[in-house]
């Protein structure tokens, strides 16, 4: 299938593919014109990328899952994925400590401001 009919089954814009494409997630095949050309699995392989990308991973991230992206969507995980998804979930779990500690620092303020 050509890029409007990926885009439209799967749906995203033509430029989110290319989007895509050029951060080596999509390898579309070239036909002799150039236009880019897509298998059925792509239509998956764009919903694993988009649900990956929304879950707070970046395009970089997203390179570890390329083994498992033709898997059903909410389910794109294989073992070179996994230290990727540890990663991003300590790397969150850190910041939501320093934003604890932010959030009882503007407490404390807010209480001693009341309390004068």
């Amino acid at each position: 299938m050509l890029i409007g009919e990926l885009a439209s089954k799967a749906g995203v814009t033509v430029k989110a593919l290319r989007y895509y494409e050029e951060q080596g997630l999509l390898h579309p095949r070239r036909a002799p014109n150039g236009y880019r050309e897509y298998g059925e699995s792509a239509v998956a392989q764009v919903a694993n990328i988009r649900l990956l990308l929304s879950s707070g991973l970046t395009a970089h991230d997203v390179q570890a899952f390329l083994p498992c992206l033709d898997q059903d969507v909410d389910a794109p995980i294989c073992s070179a994925s996994m230290e990727v998804i540890s990663r991003r979930l300590t790397n969150v779990e850190k910041k939501i400590a320093a934003l604890d500690v932010v959030r009882g620092r503007l407490v404390e303020v807010l209480a001693r401001a009341g309390g004068s």
